[in-house]
C-alpha cells in the first residue's frame, strides 16, 4: 500500500509549521509553499505513471484556488483510483459541499489581498483617520483638517487633558468629537507615521506623520499617566487634584472650596479633604495651598536625586540594547533589495522578509518609547527651582506635577501636625 501527502502553505496566511503530522506514516510528502503549484504538478505527473493507493490533504483548496481548479484535480484523481482522505473536519470529497468549499475559497482569496496590501504597507480597507486621504498606495495629508488634528494634539500636550483638547477643537474649528474618538486619536499609530492593521502588526515610517517620535511618546506617558487618576481628574482645575491620598485612611481626597459667608466677600478658601474616611473622627481638611507649598518644597529637594538614580547604568544599558537591536534590523532592512537583484531572494520572498523586519522594528519602538527621555536630567534641573512652579499657570503645573508625581500621600502625626511622602512615577526601573 502506497500513501503520499499533499500540502500548500501560503506564509502570508498559513501559519508556519515544523512538520505536517498526518496521523500515518507516508512514502513521500510533495509540498509548495506560495506561488506556481509546482509540486502538484509533480504529484499529477507521477500519478500517470505510478499511482498511490491514498492521497493525504490538509484541506481540499489545497488544489487550487479556483473551484473548477479543484474539480478538475479531483476527477482527476479519482479516474487512476485514488482515495483522497483529508484532515480537516467535516470535509470529504465524496460527499463534498462544493458551495461552502467556494465560501472557503472566496474567504480565503480576501484574506489574502488584505496580506498583501499589508507587505505592500498599502492602507487598511475602512475609514481613513481624520487628518488623512487615501492615497494610490499609502496615506497622504488632508491640507485642510490635518492642522486642526496636529493643533488637538498640541493642545493636549500642552495641558494633558482629552476632555480639554476635546473642548478646544469644538471652539475653535467647530469639530466636535466624543472624548473615546480623542483618545482613539491620541493613541492611532496612523498619526505617528505607522500602518496598523487589524491583525495587530504595525509597520512604521509608511506615510507624512503629523506627530513625531517624541511627541508620540509624550503622548503615551500622559495616557499612561491619566488611566491611574479618578474620572475627570485629568482636566480638573486645581493642579494637585487626583493625586492627593491620605497615608492614614488610605482615601483620595476632593478639593473643597469655602467662600466667605456674606456676598460682599469676594474671597475663598480652597481645603484638601479625604473623600471616603473611614475613621472616628475622620482625618482632617487641610489648607489647599499648604499642601501645594509642601509639595513643591519636597520636590525641589527629592526629584533630582530620584531623577539621579533612575539614569543608572541598568536604564542606559536597556536603551542602548534596543536601539543597537534596531540599527541591526535596518541594516538587515537595507541588505534586501541588493540580494534580490542579485537574486539570492526571490520578489515574493523579499517583500515577505521586508513586512517581518518592519514589523519586528515597530515592535522595538515601542518597547523604546515608554522609556524616560534623554533629557530628563535637564528638566529636573528646571522643575527643581521653586520660582519654576511660581511662573506657572495652574494648568502647567497639572502638567508637570503628572509628569513625574504617581501619588502625594499626607500623614497625620498625634500632635496634630502633617508632613507629606512623594511618590516619583519613575521610582522603579521600568
Amino acid at each position: 500500500m502506497k500513501i503520499v501527502a499533499y500540502c500548500y502553505r501560503d506564509p502570508l496566511i498559513d501559519a508556519p509549521t515544523e512538520s505536517e503530522n498526518w496521523g500515518c506514516e507516508v512514502d513521500r510528502v510533495y509540498q509548495d509553499l506560495m506561488g506556481d503549484r509546482i509540486a502538484l504538478a509533480q504529484l499529477l505527473q507521477d500519478c500517470t505513471q505510478a499511482p498511490p493507493d491514498y492521497l493525504l490533504l490538509r484541506r481540499l483548496e489545497d488544489l487550487g484556488d479556483r473551484l473548477d481548479t479543484i474539480e478538475q484535480h479531483l476527477h482527476f484523481l479519482e479516474t487512476h483510483n485514488i482515495e483522497i482522505l483529508t484532515t480537516a473536519e467535516h470535509q470529504s470529497p465524496d460527499a463534498a459541499d462544493f458551495l461552502t468549499l467556494l465560501q472557503t475559497l472566496r474567504s480565503r482569496a480576501i484574506r489574502l489581498g488584505h496580506a498583501r496590501n499589508r507587505i505592500n504597507a498599502a492602507p487598511p480597507p475602512g475609514r481613513v483617520p481624520y487628518g488623512y486621504k487615501r492615497g494610490r498606495d499609502r496615506y497622504r495629508l488632508d491640507r485642510s483638517t490635518a492642522p486642526v488634528a496636529k493643533d488637538f494634539f498640541e493642545q493636549f500636550l500642552l495641558y494633558g487633558s482629552v476632555r480639554g483638547a476635546v473642548r478646544y477643537l469644538a471652539q475653535k474649528y467647530g469639530k466636535k468629537i466624543s472624548t473615546t474618538t480623542g483618545r482613539r486619536w491620541l493613541s492611532n499609530p496612523v498619526y505617528r507615521g505607522d500602518t496598523a492593521y487589524q491583525n495587530g502588526d504595525i509597520v512604521p515610517d509608511t506615510h507624512v506623520a503629523i506627530l513625531s517620535r517624541d511627541e508620540a511618546a509624550q503622548i503615551d506617558r500622559l495616557l499612561r499617566r491619566n488611566r491611574r487618576l479618578p474620572p475627570r481628574s485629568a482636566s480638573a482645575p486645581r493642579s494637585l487634584a487626583g493625586l492627593v491620598t491620605c497615608a492614614q485612611c488610605q482615601s483620595r481626597t476632593t478639593i473643597a472650596q469655602v467662600s466667605g459667608r456674606h456676598k460682599s466677600e469676594r474671597y475663598h478658601y480652597l481645603y484638601v479633604r479625604p473623600v471616603t474616611c473611614p475613621q472616628r473622627p475622620k482625618c482632617k481638611g487641610l489648607h489647599y495651598a499648604q499642601v501645594f507649598d509642601r509639595a513643591i518644597e519636597r520636590i525641589c529637594i527629592e526629584l533630582p536625586q530620584a531623577v539621579a538614580g533612575l539614569a543608572a547604568p541598568q536604564l542606559t544599558g536597556i536603551k542602548t540594547q534596543i536601539t543597537h537591536q534596531i540599527a541591526q534590523q535596518t541594516a538587515i532592512l537595507d541588505q534586501l533589495p541588493t540580494l534580490e537583484a542579485q537574486g539570492i531572494l526571490d520578489p515574493e520572498t523579499a517583500q515577505l522578509r521586508r513586512y517581518k523586519i518592519q514589523t519586528a522594528i515597530a515592535e522595538l519602538q515601542a518597547r523604546l518609547a515608554p522609556l524616560p527621555p534623554d533629557n530628563i536630567k535637564s528638566i529636573a534641573q528646571s522643575v527643581s527651582l521653586k520660582q519654576f512652579w511660581l511662573d506657572l499657570s495652574e494648568a502647567e503645573r497639572r502638567f508637570y506635577l503628572r509628569e513625574f508625581i504617581q501619588a502625594i500621600e499626607i500623614e497625620h502625626w498625634p500632635t496634630g501636625s502633617w508632613d507629606i511622602q512623594l511618590r516619583f512615577i519613575f521610582a522603579a526601573p521600568p
